[in-house]
This record gives structure tokens, C-alpha cells and sequence, in this order.
């Protein structure tokens, strides 16, 4: 398959034009002059709210004007990450993407299929002159990935629909009719450097290759954190060994990403350098055994390097001993049968860097149930101020409760048996999805979420598995046509 081959050619026409356009969270300014643009171009009602979302309406197609308004929504921009020796500006370069079998990946980045499909799909609904459906707002919201702000900022009344379909899943065959809240907590320690103990010898640890992945999505899939390997490996170094000082620390990039790499450099006495050595070499067998179904391209290094100042020894224990306790991965499991054995209440350490007076952790708490939620936040607020960081946790957003009677749940469910044959899977999803700040703002929104498969989003390994992308739009075009009348 080459990329003339991709079906709906509609959809990937316009999702290579979307990949074309930098929007990295928080700088969307360009998609959103695109989208307008877009817009206005077409012929079509377009707004843009103050906080930098997308409307643009398209009236009914003839004989479905009594239909109810539908609004099919998805976010505009994507999560930059790249492989370490990849050269690239996600600030002005295009995502190169390629064809791999059934599959569309980008050349070391993300993909930005998380959400660009999505917006694909709608902009190729609003192109289409043969698409038949009733009134529709097609909405593009802005910095989803990094804090759901531009769902947050939207007023009551930018959305006038009756129905909502989400297109911001990765998983084709899965309904979602319920979603995570989510909420970051941070944790700051402060110390002085010191100059190390003569006789010192310098070392540099690092880590790549692990897998990552979507913090709410994949944490339920056993795959290696970065940051709680490289503190483990320092813990059993201190604790087997005196005069073990941390110089620097650094993993992680995004909130909601399994962090895939990182280093740190400790200096040692030199009379035990070689043993440090040896046990990094037993530690990392014994965690490539561990996860050698999940990560199985992990890659150890450990080199000596230049002399530097170190991180207070006490500060650098209490940080090293809070990292290896907290909380990290499943907390709990959902007991609602109706919602499958999903993960329920989950935390992930995302972020650490070390600087020179200061060690940043960022680290992301979800949860369907809020005051779980809050449970979790305190738990990891409880570790890391023991230890004698600043601790911080921001408001976060809310979960989307699902629908006991939801219509519209009734009509993609109905459309996909009759267009495919079997059930699809209608569940939560332990992620954040929109959707829970929009049933605060409209409470009487009936909405689910759906969209074609996606593998290893936030990590330069995302895929998209192209021949679900037809599926969707096949599904998307008979809801459209079954919605009900006025």
C-alpha cells in the first residue's frame, strides 16, 4: 500500500494537510488561522471563541433539515516528542509521515494522528457534497493534550447541538461513553551544591528505548517507567554503598507520557567504581527480564564523565527515597461491571530535571471516581512532602459519567451491528477525554466517543492502522443519516 491507495482519500487528503501545520499544545495559533481560513473558504459559518476554538456549521443536506443538530468534535493539536538523535522544530517543520503495511507513521516524531484524524474526518464531512445528515457543528478545541484548557475556556452556548460525537478515541470497535478526571501534582525540592570529596569518580547512567505511552491509556499494560528505573538503581546504590552523591537527574518530557528515557550522573568513591559498574550490569538484566514482554528494546548504558557539583547529600536521599516509594502505575480497578475490569484510579511520575539550586517532579493522578481522585493526589502529596519537597496540585478536570439512557449510545451501537456484523465494545476509557468538561457545561448533551485505531500515541513509535479509518467513516456517515428528527 502506498499513500494513493489510502481510503477515505478525502480523509487522508485533508489529514496531510493538516500535518503540514505546527500546532504543538499551547501554540496552535496556525491551526487555528488554518481552520478559519478553512472555513470562511468553504462558504461556512465559522467562529473562533476567545479562547482559540473552532466552530464552523454546515446546514443540513436536503430532505434531513428536521433533524437534530449533531456536533462532531475533536482537538487541533498534538503531543510533540521525537527520538533523541531525530533533528526536528515541531514549531515550523512538517511531520513527515510514511506508509509500513497497514499502518501510517511519521520518521522519529509522533505522528499527530492524536487528534489530527479527527479533524480530518471532520473537515472531509464538510467538504463532502454526497454526505447525507442534518444540521452540523463541526468544533476544533485547542491545547487538549496539556491541560484540556480550550475545552475548559469554551462558554456555555459556542456548542447549540443536541448530540455529541467525540473523535479522539484509538481504539475502532470500542465505544467510549465514559471517561477519567485527571489532575497534576508537583513537587520541588530545593537544596545547595556542593563540591564533591576528592577522590571522586564521576558516572553517567542512562536509559532509552523503552516503549512509553499514553499515561491514562497504557497504564494498565505493565510497560517500564524511566524515572522509577534510573531512582531504583540509585536507591540500591546508596543503600548498599557509602559516599554515593547524585549530581544530576533527567527523564521525562510530558504529563501524560510514560517517560521512555532519561539519565542521571552520581559520583562514587573510587575505590568502588567497578562494583557500581558490575551492579549495573546485573540491575539491568534483572529489568529487561522483568519487562521482557513489553519492552524489549530497552538500552543501558553507563559511562564515566566530568567532575560537577553535586545535590546536598540529605536532599538528594530524601528525593531518591520519595521517587522509589511513591506511588506509580494501577491504584485501582473499577467495580462498575458495566464498565469492564478498566482501570479506575491510576498515578504516573512523568517528569524529572534537576537544575542548579532546585529537582522538578511532574507527575499525573486519574481517576473515574472524584473523590479517588483526590485520594490519589493526596497519597503522592503525602510521599514526596514527607520528604520535605513543595508540593502543589492543580485544579485538573472533571470525569464524564456515563449515560444510563443515552440515545445516542442506542444509535452508533445499533449502526455499527447492522454495518458490521458483531457488538462493538461500549466502556470508560482511563483517559481524559473532553467530554467531562463538556457535561459540566451542558449537562443535557448526550455524547460518546469514537475513532480508528491508534498504537503507542505520545511516543515517536505512534501508528495509525489505516484500514480502520475507513471503518469509522462508514460508521460516522450511517449515524448521521439515523439521527433522530426534531
Amino acid at each position: 500500500m502506498n499513500k494513493n491507495e489510502l481510503k477515505p482519500a478525502i480523509v487522508f487528503e485533508e489529514f496531510a494537510k493538516i500535518n503540514k501545520i505546527p500546532r504543538p499544545s499551547k501554540r496552535e495559533e496556525k491551526m487555528i488561522d488554518y481552520l478559519k481560513n478553512w472555513g470562511e473558504r468553504h462558504g461556512l459559518d465559522t467562529k473562533v471563541d476567545e479562547t482559540g476554538n473552532v466552530i464552523i456549521r454546515k446546514p443540513a443536506t436536503p430532505g434531513m433539515e428536521n433533524r437534530q443538530t449533531v456536533i462532531l468534535q475533536s482537538h487541533m493539536d498534538m503531543v510533540c516528542d521525537k527520538l533523541v538523535d531525530v533533528e526536528f522544530d515541531f514549531d515550523n517543520d512538517p511531520i513527515r509521515t510514511y506508509v509500513d503495511g497497514e499502518w501510517l507513521t511519521a520518521e522519529g516524531t509522533t505522528l499527530g494522528a492524536d487528534d489530527g484524524i479527527g479533524c480530518a474526518i471532520e473537515l472531509a464531512i464538510l467538504a463532502s457534497d454526497n454526505v447525507k445528515h442534518g444540521p452540523l457543528e463541526c468544533v476544533f478545541t485547542r491545547d487538549e493534550e496539556t491541560g484540556l484548557t480550550g475545552a475548559e475556556g469554551m462558554k456555555a452556548g459556542f456548542m447549540t447541538g443536541d448530540y455529541l460525537i467525540n473523535l479522539d478515541s484509538e481504539d475502532e470497535g470500542e465505544i467510549f461513553v465514559s471517561c477519567a478526571g485527571g489532575r497534576n501534582t508537583t513537587a520541588k525540592f530545593t537544596f545547595t551544591r556542593q563540591e564533591a570529596p576528592t577522590g571522586s569518580f564521576f558516572i553517567k547512567g542512562s536509559l532509552k528505548g523503552l516503549v512509553g505511552g499514553h499515561s491514562g491509556d497504557d497504564i494498565n499494560k505493565k510497560r517500564a517507567n524511566a524515572i522509577k528505573l534510573l531512582a531504583r538503581f540509585i536507591f540500591q546504590t546508596m543503600n548498599r554503598y557509602d559516599g554515593v552523591l547524585l549530581a544530576q537527574f533527567h527523564s521525562g518530557k510530558l504529563h501524560n507520557a510514560i517517560p521512555r528515557d532519561g539519565y542521571f550522573v552520581i559520583a562514587v568513591p573510587n575505590d568502588i567504581k567497578e562494583n557500581v559498574r558490575a551492579d549495573w550490569n546485573v540491575f539491568a538484566a534483572d529489568v529487561e527480564d522483568e519487562f521482557h514482554v513489553t519492552d524489549t528494546t530497552m538500552q543501558f548504558s553507563m559511562e564515566s564523565t566530568d567532575a560537577e557539583s553535586v545535590i546536598d547529600s540529605a536532599v538528594a536521599k530524601k528525593f531518591v527515597w520519595a521517587v522509589q516509594a511513591v506511588d506509580n502505575g494501577i491504584y485501582a480497578i473499577c467495580q462498575d461491571e458495566a464498565l469492564g475490569g478498566m482501570v479506575e484510579t491510576s498515578s504516573n511520575i512523568a517528569s524529572v530535571h534537576s537544575y542548579d539550586t532546585t529537582i522538578d517532579i511532574l507527575s499525573s493522578q486519574r481517576s473515574n471516581v472524584m473523590s479517588n481522585l483526590d485520594n490519589m493526589c493526596a497519597t503522592i502529596q503525602a510521599a514526596f512532602e514527607l520528604a520535605g519537597a513543595e508540593v502543589l496540585s492543580s485544579d485538573g478536570y472533571p470525569a464524564w459519567k456515563m449515560k444510563a439512557d443515552s440515545k445516542l449510545q442506542e444509535i452508533v451501537v445499533n449502526s455499527y451491528v447492522k454495518l458490521f456484523g458483531h457488538k462493538p465494545v461500549v466502556r470508560g476509557i482511563h483517559a481524559g477525554l473532553e467530554c467531562g468538561l463538556f457535561s459540566e457545561r451542558y449537562p443535557n448533551l448526550d455524547m460518546v466517543s469514537f475513532g480508528p485505531t491508534l498504537r503507542f500515541v505520545h511516543t515517536p513509535d505512534e501508528r495509525l492502522h489505516i484500514p480502520t479509518v475507513q471503518m469509522v467513516w462508514d460508521h460516522l456517515l450511517d449515524v448521521l443519516q439515523n439521527i433522530p428528527q426534531k
